[in-house]
């Protein structure tokens, strides 16, 4: 796993006990998985709609929102990137097409 990845799962899983007055991602933890789900939504559109632009600089700067945030959904519920990390490695030699029927979808 990523050095940054998993220093970041570090920092995230101590916010837990942090005061939501004083950590942004523990306010997120207070509020609930909704108040996570809303950040995750919200990046994603940003990500979008940076995407359509054509500054690569806002692209990577909302992909690292929209990641941040889905790494707090993770740590909200027990989970860590290197979860993530074995099944996109499991994933490998795999076509797209094979895996997505594979779900169902």
């Amino acid at each position: 796993m990523s050095e940054v990845l998993a220093r970041l799962a570090e920092v995230l899983e101590a916010r837990k006990t942090a005061s939501p007055e004083r950590s942004y991602v523990a306010s997120l933890y207070a509020g609930g998985t909704d108040a996570i789900l809303r950040k995750i939504g919200e990046e994603a559109v940003e990500l979008v709609l940076a995407g359509k632009g054509g500054d690569d600089a806002a692209v990577v700067h909302e992909t690292a929102d929209l990641w941040f945030h889905t790494l707090v959904l993770l740590a909200a519920r027990g989970l860590g990137p290197g979860q993530v990390l074995a099944e996109l490695e499991r994933r490998f030699g795999t076509s797209g097409h094979e895996e997505k029927a594979r779900r169902g979808g």
